[in-house]
């Protein structure tokens, strides 16, 4: 028995003193971008023990390579630090691939056709729920009505979001169902929208999708396992090796925990909860949890909707949209979120807000001085809380250099912007373009911009939203009226976008976000070099490999 403990020990020893030059990954003959100061570009990289332990050319990286070293041969991939969507809805684009899935609806008939071909295969007066549909690409671009769905579905409850969420199209079954008449008021942040002789239109924005969720049946705990999973695995095949997770709820925590527990999630998650809300009181009164399941998992941060969105008109706006009378609304009530905002200064929470239209960002942005005025650095548990504003999509000029002053870091969608450039014009006037998706001048002003999809909302793929950054053109090259293409960024901030500044969103860059010694071993490689080749061909790269901790969690070829 000693013979065999002291056989073991050697053996343990033995293990931590193995070679440096023993590496357990080698990276070799690759095009690098290590992101890192200098923006060194590099042909290897060797790992050990999931974090990086040398990067240089070919020639300096041969000595980590042992009998026991796994070494892939990049043939001059392209590879950079692993990508990070600094803001998506992870259980939200596995459910959109598990219900009606109506992203790239190109018209109200094909919608329509869409719900038609689900009703036929559906028991009357079981509920149909999708979400994509987005109607600025048809001619007419009008929203979708109930009187338009109870053609196609006049014996199924219907309710279909808008793919930014925040508005949604049900049909007559479902209002009666709910009890929405003419007579019922709009709630506090949201719209019944009405036709021109006073009854509701089937559409509802933002908060009035309370007045009629709680009658969807729920999903099973398998099916809402099932919808995480599947935003897992899509998410790896994409290149991202990050999701920062904006909103959810303890149940969800619980859940992600769970999944992490039985080894069914490599990803790396960084999770927010919504608030005011009973979950974030209990995230402040526990405080922040980072790191959990060797890294993969970090919970600390709470999740606020301050306004509705522009497609939908709930942004709100300084001055009306150009298109209709309305400002937009707010959505959380200050009274509520005063509180909440002095509370987690004080635990060291941080907090993220949604704030889509010109008077929701100035008013966070006054919301945030006065915390900050109010709970001074030595009164709280992080001194620099790095809160941020989600979206951050229309600004007024004289709010730009704000974010920097304050330290506030916006969190913004290069895909919006493509996306949006059909409608803005004529939501907001071209006098109000200049501050939208303001790029470059926050740059300039002094910003790091963390960038993401907003996933389902958009398509979640991180090739659009370098492109979108780059090119700030339509994904067949429309660039708009009255666009700003000089918002528009360099590759390497784009770059930074999607890696290092995340990192640094997340209070992660002394472990992640570029590819130096001593941080994660995190990488995204390629088919194709983004940071050369021409704009265009941007769209048609794709992920050949996910690496996460050193270790291969996706390949292109055996997926």
């Amino acid at each position: 028995m000693i013979l065999q403990l002291a056989l073991a020990l050697i053996a343990s020893y033995n293990s931590e003193l193995q070679p440096r030059d023993q590496a357990d990954l080698v990276l070799i003959h690759g095009k690098i971008y290590t992101a890192n100061a200098s923006d060194q570009k590099v042909d290897a990289i060797a790992v050990r023990r999931g974090h990086i332990v040398a990067v240089g050319s070919d020639n300096s990286i041969k000595k980590w390579i042992g009998s026991a070293t796994k070494t892939i041969d990049l043939k001059g991939a392209a590879v950079v630090p692993g990508f990070t969507d600094s803001h998506c809805h992870l259980a939200a684009v596995g459910e959109r691939e598990m219900t009606l899935n109506l992203e790239g609806t190109s018209s109200l008939a094909e919608l329509l056709s869409r719900i038609k071909e689900t009703v036929n295969h559906t028991a009357p007066g079981k509920w149909i729920t999708g979400r994509g549909w987005i109607e600025t690409h048809w001619s007419p671009p009008v929203f979708p009505t109930a009187q338009d769905l109870d053609i196609v579905a006049p014996n199924n409850p219907v309710y279909l979001s808008r793919a930014d969420g925040h508005g949604v199209v049900v049909n007559s079954a479902a209002l009666r169902i709910a009890k929405i008449t003419r007579s019922t008021p709009n709630p506090f942040g949201g719209e019944i929208s009405k036709d021109p002789t006073g009854e509701p239109n089937g559409m509802l924005l933002d908060n009035a999708h309370g007045l009629i969720n709680h009658y969807i049946p729920a999903s099973t705990s398998s099916e809402m396992d099932q919808a995480v999973l599947l935003g897992v695995k899509r998410s790896l095949s994409l290149g991202w090796c990050e999701i920062q997770d904006a909103g959810g709820d303890l149940d969800e925590v619980a859940r992600y925990r769970r999944l992490y527990e039985q080894g069914k999630i490599k990803l790396r998650i960084y999770k927010a909860v919504h608030g005011p809300s009973p979950s974030a009181s209990s995230l402040m009164k526990t405080g922040a949890s980072t790191g959990e399941f060797n890294g993969r998992f970090t919970f600390r941060t709470i999740k606020v909707v301050f306004d509705g969105a522009l497609g939908s008109r709930g942004a709100a706006l300084l001055e009306p949209y150009a298109d209709t009378k309305s400002s937009g609304f707010l959505t959380t009530s200050e009274t509520a979120l005063k509180p909440m905002l002095l509370e987690a200064l004080r635990q060291g929470v941080q907090v993220e807000t949604h704030a889509i239209g010109d008077r929701a960002n100035r008013r966070i942005l006054d919301l945030y001085e006065e915390a900050f005025a109010t709970v001074p650095p030595s009164m709280r548990k992080t001194k620099e809380p790095r809160w941020r504003v989600e979206h951050a999509q229309i600004l007024a000029l004289a709010d730009i250099p704000r974010f920097a002053k304050l330290g506030v870091i916006p969190s913004m969608q290069p895909s919006h912007a493509i996306g949006d450039l059909y409608f803005a014009p004529a939501r907001i006037g071209l006098e109000r373009l200049a501050g939208a998706y303001a790029w470059q001048s926050l740059i300039k002003s002094g910003s790091i911009i963390a960038a993401g999809t907003d996933a389902p909302v958009e398509r979640g793929e991180p090739m659009i939203e370098f492109y979108a950054a780059v090119s700030r053109k339509s994904l067949d090259g429309y660039s708009g009226d009255g666009w700003h293409l000089e918002q528009a960024v360099s590759r390497n901030h784009a770059l930074k976008m999607l890696t290092l500044w995340p990192a640094i969103a997340a209070f992660e860059e002394k472990d992640k976000g570029t590819i130096e010694v001593g941080k994660l071993a995190d990488f995204t490689v390629l088919s194709d070099d983004i940071m050369t080749i021409p704009t265009a061909k941007i769209l048609k790269t794709h992920c050949l490999m996910t690496i996460i901790g050193g270790e291969v969690v996706y390949t292109a070829d055996k997926n």
